[in-house]
């Protein structure tokens, strides 16, 4: 490549800018229909195949699974719709940067690079989920250990990171495009896994199909959800699954991450749209992957534990079945990369977002390599919740407390402190407090976010007040929020968009509508053919369906992308996203 084409490509990826350090501006707001396909894509994943199986054997029962999976997931959307979603459209700021003014450049120094190496390592995760699907057609065995037992797994890792990284350098608007197309799909496959294996469980059950919700709990509290573990232990309660469910994702939430996303929202109701991920994601997708899990090792005559991800979707719909968890995989990491390089943008000044993405990226598929995470995801996911939960409760208490109590909103921006000492002090106190109370056996691990929050908030308010919070002081000079730049709720509601084109027919985008939605109903139709066979005609059935599935699935993605792109053109979404 010559100087001046690589100046041409340095500039081309320069002009991919993501407000990395300022306020998101009125006319790069994005609508809602981004942020259901974005959360839907990110959280229907191919880890879930891994949680949903964990249910299984960690013997909850069906009633504990159905409820508590409810109950903690609307906390979980309540949480990202009145905590996280409100902060991030005031402020229109990146948490890693947001944080800065709250907490000093020390404090956020510390949390920005934790977080981005926590955020490497889940999506390097959701990496080697992808992976282990993309084995199966080279005869590659299941990477069960905590380094890699094959080359070519290595090599599938490094292609799919590549594809993953360049993703994300695309920033948000081609990242929610991408699960936008994805997660009605990667839906309809985790439900027509899971229908299309149930004749399985029939004829455990001694059955000739399940032909009843009755029949159906019969089923699931003898041979998946059967309230003890494979030892005899008891099963997980119904408080112990609510828990998990909320703090499955506390890091985003709690922990007020997801203003990298929300930052785009054009009302802080968007945080709302969390529950496309949230229900159709963990609530449904865990339960059916319950399914196919139990089923799965019924038909192969194995434990769950000699299972991955990837030989469960392919026993349930065959080359289908990998091209979804090849695809779950990346719209999970996707926007996990993306996050983890706004969090190293904030310790890197200067350098252009592109780059430090490409870097992370590279980092995490590294870290894919390695399936340690793989086999530990849940107590990870736990672990890292509580780590970063505490700089939530301290931006939460700042940025709403304060002010109601008479407090100096970003005092440290104000008295111009390197190190912000209160944020420091609660946040190690309340890691040490989880730790003694996770390890002494006071608390479940599951059971310690809101106690966690609660110290660091009543820790910060204290250490704050005598550290000057309560002084009068001057406005800084420094980071400036939207609601500084005067941009209210009310203008933000209405925000400036890029000029529509015309009203106008457009028959391909007519047709490739009604193509996508015909593919969709043919991927569900398959499954269901599959179930009312029954018992008896199962293995021929299934076969047949994992031959014909592909075909639908290959027009859906096709069809689905030039409607999703030809729509986004004729709403001028091309400009609104330069």
């Amino acid at each position: 490549m010559s100087s001046k084409e690589h100046a041409g490509v340095v500039s081309g990826l320069d002009k991919l800018y993501e407000f990395d350090r300022e306020p998101v501006t009125d006319d790069k707001l994005q609508p809602g229909k981004y942020f259901a396909g974005l959360l839907a894509g990110e959280h229907v994943a191919g880890t879930e195949f891994v949680i949903g199986a964990s249910f299984v054997s960690w013997g909850a029962s069906p009633m504990n699974v159905f409820l508590g999976l409810a109950l903690g997931n609307l906390l979980a959307v309540l949480t990202w719709t009145f905590m996280c979603a409100p902060i991030a459209t005031q402020t229109r700021l990146t948490l890693y940067w947001y944080l800065r003014k709250i907490a000093g450049p020390a404090a956020t120094a510390i949390y920005n690079v934790l977080n981005a190496i926590m955020f490497c390592i889940l999506a390097g995760c959701m990496i080697t989920v992808s992976a282990s699907a993309v084995r199966i057609p080279f005869g590659i065995p299941p990477q069960v250990k905590w380094y890699p037992e094959s080359a070519g797994f290595v090599v599938v890792v490094l292609v799919v990171g590549a594809l993953v990284t360049l993703l994300a350098i695309l920033g948000f608007k081609r990242v929610a495009q991408f699960g936008s197309v994805c997660s009605p799909w990667m839906f309809l496959m985790f439900m027509g896994g899971a229908v299309a294996t149930l004749p399985v469980l029939a004829m455990e059950a001694g059955f000739a199909n399940i032909s009843s919700w009755a029949q159906f709990w019969e089923a699931a509290s003898k041979f998946i959800w059967t309230g003890s573990t494979p030892d005899g232990s008891p099963g997980l309660t119904f408080w112990q699954i609510t828990a998990f469910a909320w703090i499955c994702n506390l890091a985003m939430h709690g922990g007020l991450s997801d203003m990298a996303l929300f930052r785009y929202a054009r009302h802080w109701s968007y945080g709302a749209y969390s529950a496309f991920g949230m229900f159709f994601g963990h609530y449904l997708a865990w339960i059916f992957a319950g399914v196919m899990g139990a089923a799965t090792a019924r038909l192969m005559q194995v434990s769950m534990a000699e299972l991955d991800a990837g030989e469960v979707a392919w026993q349930a719909l065959g080359v289908t079945g990998i091209l979804t968890v090849i695809i779950a995989g990346w719209t999970t990491s996707n926007p996990t990369i993306y996050r983890a390089g706004l969090a190293f943008q904030g310790v890197t000044p200067g350098w252009p977002r592109w780059l430090v993405t490409l870097l992370t990226g590279a980092a995490t598929t590294i870290i894919a390599c390695f399936p340690f995470v793989f086999t530990k995801l849940l107590n990870f996911v736990g672990l890292y919740g509580l780590l970063l939960v505490p700089v939530g409760a301290i931006v939460f208490v700042e940025h709403w407390i304060f002010p109601r109590i008479g407090f100096t909103r970003y005092w440290v921006s104000r008295k111009r402190l390197f190190v912000s000492w209160p944020a420091l002090i609660s946040w190690g106190v309340a890691i040490a407090a989880a730790l003694w109370l996770e390890r002494s056996g006071t608390l479940h691990l599951f059971f310690l976010f809101l106690p966690i929050w609660f110290l660091t908030a009543i820790l910060y308010t204290i250490l704050a007040a005598l550290f000057g919070a309560r002084e009068p002081l001057p406005e800084d000079d420094g980071i400036k929020t939207a609601e500084m730049l005067d941009t209210s709720a009310k203008r933000v509601s209405q925000p400036k968009t890029a000029k529509a084109m015309p009203e106008q027919t457009d028959v391909v985008l007519w047709v490739a509508r009604v193509v996508a939605l015909l593919s969709l109903a043919a991927c569900l139709a398959l499954p269901v053919w599959v179930y009312t066979r029954g018992a008896s005609g199962f293995e021929a059935s299934i076969a047949t369906m994992k031959n014909l599935i592909i075909w639908p699935t290959l027009v859906y993605f096709i069809s689905g992308t030039v409607w999703a792109v030809r729509r986004d053109r004729q709403k001028g979404g091309e400009d609104a996203a330069a």
